[in-house]
């Protein structure tokens, strides 16, 4: 099956304040019906790479079969870490980065790793705030994530 996964992630006093995560799940049936799933959750303090990095972790979680998912994001950090590569030194290195200082996140990134192992998986960046229907929408998402009254807490395992 495929799927295409929309993603963003906004932080309010970016770094270490309210923040939330957007993700918009696409997939058509063998009959050619399109179905939308939405996911958002808000955060009292956090980051907006960590936001960035929970709607993917939390759209991949959402599939119950192994499927094959491009992740549309508008997130260098999170398509670079793998189209670049990144994430494989990070692991070579036992979670360090290029110039040897521990990589950020470490937690969220080997959730999204967990998350993908099942699925074929590839990641394409799309820009932010430029009108591209589905990041809009994931944009609105994740603030209105953001700003909302129910906000969890972003516990760092």
């Amino acid at each position: 099956m495929k799927v295409t996964i929309y993603t963003d992630g906004a932080a309010r006093g970016n770094p270490e304040g309210p923040g939330g995560y957007g993700a918009v799940l696409h997939c058509v049936d063998a009959g050619g019906t399109l179905h939308v799933r939405e996911y958002s959750a808000g955060y009292k303090k956090t980051t907006n790479n960590r936001m960035e990095l929970m709607g993917v972790i939390v759209a991949l979680e959402a599939l119950n079969k192994p499927c094959e998912v491009e992740v549309i994001s508008d997130s260098k950090y999170v398509t670079e870490a793998f189209n670049q590569h990144w994430i494989e030194g990070w692991l070579k290195r036992n979670w360090k980065n290029s110039t040897n200082k521990p990589v950020k996140n470490i937690d969220l990134w080997k959730r999204l790793l967990k998350a993908k192992e099942q699925h074929q998986v590839t990641f394409q960046w799309v820009k932010g705030h430029a009108g591209h229907p589905e990041n809009e929408r994931c944009d609105e998402l994740a603030t209105t994530a953001a700003d909302g009254d129910d906000l969890l807490d972003d516990v760092v395992e």
